[in-house]
């Protein structure tokens, strides 16, 4: 038996198909190569077409489809993760409206900060556990009052795994954990914050039904059916944003597991069962894929938005002939510490853990007769990692301390000098498996199928590759001088405001 992971990425979409017996994939494929486009028609906005989610998704799939290596008729289950936090707005026809609006746009920054003023601080944390800050509602917001000709239209609202979803099904659904990314959850009454859609002045409608993140969210149209090449009514039993999804994928589902991503963005995401809140919403909280109204299972998500797409904006900057690879074997041959090139990754958005600023990129101490750019692409690497130590020290603070954490081998961990930097300056070990967000959507069907009794029988040949313990504390001086750069940064900004 088979099962069909899709995982929308903001770079590219990745499709696979798992063995559910062994638990193993069989063939993936990641379309397009290249990272797709993001549209800033201003500064500090971020949009993607939904449409071209739904393009690749098809592309990666006739990929797969053209391997030869599986029977797609053994399919049984599809599921589904996705960029968080983005807004997806569809017609009474299933018609989009326009763009979405996803998780790294900064424009509804304000708008999220007075609805946690005029709904009360206190109010708000204990309720959503987070400010309205600038996430799917605060977005919305945005819509209903600088767009009142498309708002009115809405039918339904969307994240973009719930897109790809509607489009392989017909249907649209949503969860628990998905209203609470979008900060439209209550966890005091379990249900959809009134105090949210009141001050929004939403009309309930517009959300889609509430199911189970494991359960039938619909099943493949027939006439899709044949034009992908699979069994019409397979069910999607699954749909999760990437980042509780990344902790599935790695089997952490239990308070006190932590798993870790260094993608576009990076994350650090702890599973907890206690209803707390970082009071100035510098990490947030939301239901984990296994969370019940009896079994609190909330994800604390660390998120820096600039970490592989800063690593992609060095690299296109030195020419798209230089290859990550490459770029990793010259950051190896620079010296720790990069000769004093200390780099602050910060210019994809407002960064949630330095109170929504928006900061940017910025590069500090270069000597123009002793930096190259190994260097720089060192410098990089160990300036994510202190970002990194930067917000644990938040977690810390908000009793999350993690003594190991868990990361799938992809992306920046494929640096083993990104790696060894990220023990190092944490301080936690790291075990790394070989596994992504298309492999733990596929098993997350798996369960939402029936076909695992238990997220534990769907993990149970899950083993790490690699475990990298902290060997130095040679990177020590360099995070307190990086943090110290950031803090004047952000005294700076302060400044600009005043």
């Amino acid at each position: 038996m088979l099962l069909l992971g899709i995982d929308i990425g903001t770079s590219s979409v990745k499709v696979c198909v798992v063995d559910a017996d062994s638990q193993k994939m069989i063939v993936s494929a990641q379309y397009p190569e290249e990272e797709s486009p993001i549209i800033s028609l201003q500064p500090g906005w971020a949009e993607q077409d939904p449409e071209m989610w739904w393009e690749q998704a098809q592309q990666a799939l006739s990929i797969c489809q053209a391997s030869g290596k599986y029977n797609p008729f053994d399919i049984a289950a599809i599921g589904i993760a996705y960029q968080m936090h983005g807004l997806v707005m569809v017609d009474k026809n299933q018609e989009l409206l326009r763009n979405s609006i996803i998780w790294c746009d900064s424009r509804a920054v304000e708008i999220g900060n007075k609805a946690f003023d005029a709904i009360g601080h206190e109010k708000s944390l204990l309720h959503l556990l987070n400010s309205p800050g600038n996430f799917t509602a605060a977005k919305l917001a945005w819509v209903k009052e600088n767009e009142p000709e498309i708002y009115a239209q809405v039918d339904k609202i969307m994240l973009p795994g719930d897109y790809i979803a509607m489009k392989l099904t017909g249907e649209i659904t949503t969860s628990e954990s998905a209203l609470s990314e979008g900060i439209f959850f209550d966890f005091k009454t379990n249900g959809i914050s009134e105090d949210v859609l009141n001050y929004f002045g939403f009309d309930s409608n517009i959300i889609p039904p509430v199911k189970p993140v494991f359960s039938a969210h619909g099943y493949l149209l027939a006439s899709l059916a044949e034009k992908l090449g699979l069994k019409q009514g397979i069910p999607v039993a699954y749909k999760a944003g990437d980042q509780p999804n990344n902790a599935l994928s790695l089997n952490v589902l239990n308070p006190g597991e932590v798993a870790a991503t260094a993608g576009t963005s990076g994350v650090i995401y702890g599973v907890s069962d206690q209803l707390a809140y970082d009071p100035e919403s510098r990490v947030n909280t939301f239901a984990h894929v296994n969370y019940a109204h009896d079994l609190q299972r909330l994800g604390v998500l660390l998120c820096i938005n600039g970490t592989g797409s800063l690593y992609r904006w060095v690299k296109t900057l030195f020419g798209s002939s230089v290859s990550y690879l490459q770029m990793n074997t010259e950051a190896s041959q620079a010296p720790l510490g990069s000769d004093g090139l200390r780099i602050l990754p910060f210019g994809n958005g407002a960064e949630r853990m330095l109170n929504n600023k928006l900061i940017g990129t910025h590069l500090h101490h270069i000597d123009l007769n002793l930096h190259t750019r190994g260097h720089i692409f060192r410098a990089v690497q160990e300036g994510i990692a202190c970002a990194f130590r930067y917000g644990l020290d938040i977690m810390r603070e908000n009793g999350m301390n993690p003594t190991v954490i868990r990361a799938g081998k992809s992306n920046l961990f494929l640096s083993n000098l990104f790696a060894e930097s990220f023990v190092n300056v944490t301080g936690v070990p790291v075990e790394l498996y070989k596994n992504d967000g298309s492999v733990g959507a596929a098993l997350g069907a798996g369960i939402g199928a029936g076909i695992f009794t238990s997220p534990a029988e769907a993990f149970s040949n899950m083993h790490p590759i690699e475990v990298i313990e902290p060997n130095t504390k040679q990177l020590e001086p360099v995070y307190h001088e990086w943090k110290a750069l950031l803090n004047r940064q952000l005294q700076v900004e302060q400044q600009i405001l005043i």
